[in-house]
Parts: C-alpha cells; structure tokens; sequence
C-alpha cells in the first residue's frame, strides 16, 4: 500500500451585471454568472512557493498589489503564459476595500469592480495578477466567454480559488 499527498485547488469566478451603477449602488444585478475552473499559471506557482520559503523580494497577492484581470482573447490557456493574452482589449483593476479575504475555509476570495468606462469589449479570458498589468505575476488564467461589457454597465468580478 502507497500513501499519496495531493493538493486540489478549485477555482470558482463570479460575475455580477448591473445596468448601471444606480443599480449596482442599490445590489440589483440584471445577471449573475458563475463558472469554475482556471489554470495556474507556472510563474504564479513559482510566486506562491517563493513567499511560502519566506522571499518577500517580490509582490503579495494583498490589497496593494491584487488586480483581477479581464481580456477579449480566447486564445487557449497554458501553463506557461505569463499573463493576458488579449492584444489590446485588456484591464487591470485592484481589489475591493475588504478583498482579498483569506484565513479561513482554505480559501482566498478576490474582488474588483469594473465601472461604467471599464473594460468594454468582449470578456473571454480572466486572471488575478501581483500587479496591475502583464509585468505582473499572474497567479491563473481562464478562457471562458462571458459576454460583452458595455457603458452604463458596471459588472463585479470575484474570483473564490479554495485549496483542498
């Protein structure tokens, strides 16, 4: 008989759709989408293990740093992209007063809104990033369309990655 460790990381992303921000102010989304999956991405790994030896020579995935991205490409995902891979339809945007949460439930849960001018273009592909662009490190990426976002509309991303 053999023993085996395993690690199942499960991602879970959430878009909430407001008409515009009189109906965001008031939590009355038009739609609410949910999708699981995502890649991690080889130099997000190599972060994470960097900062669990203790290396803090590189950015946290905290409130500073944390940027959920969101980009037009449906270019398939691999291990070794190092970020979006939209060309020119992409955002970066940083994280929600309380977010990201963590400490309990073996999980950590990332937020950030996208207002009225914020990425209006089609969303296929998402990430949470050390950093507000692709110099960044990218901890996942996900390629999954989920429609176009377009002025007055204010759409919020949360992205819940749980660890087992």
């Amino acid at each position: 008989m053999s023993a085996f460790d395993s690690a199942v990381e499960h991602a879970v992303w959430k878009i909430e759709k407001f008409r515009d921000v009189v109906d965001f102010r008031k939590s009355q989304p038009f739609k609410v989408i949910e999708f699981e999956g995502n890649l991690l991405l080889n130099e997000g790994i190599n972060e994470l293990w960097n900062m669990a030896a203790g290396d803090e020579s590189g950015n946290f995935f905290d409130n500073t740093n944390a940027h959920l991205g969101v980009g037009d490409s449906d270019a398939a995902a691999s291990a070794s992209q190092t970020g979006l891979q939209a060309a020119v339809n992409k955002l970066y945007k940083g994280m929600e007063a309380a977010y990201p949460m963590y400490g309990s439930n073996q999980q950590i849960i990332f937020q950030a809104v996208f207002e009225a001018a914020d990425a209006n273009f089609d969303w296929n592909e998402f990430t949470v990033a050390n950093g507000d662009s692709d110099a960044a490190v990218n901890l996942n990426r996900k390629v999954a369309a989920q429609g176009t976002k377009a002025s007055p509309q204010v759409w919020t991303l949360t992205l819940t990655l749980t660890l087992t």
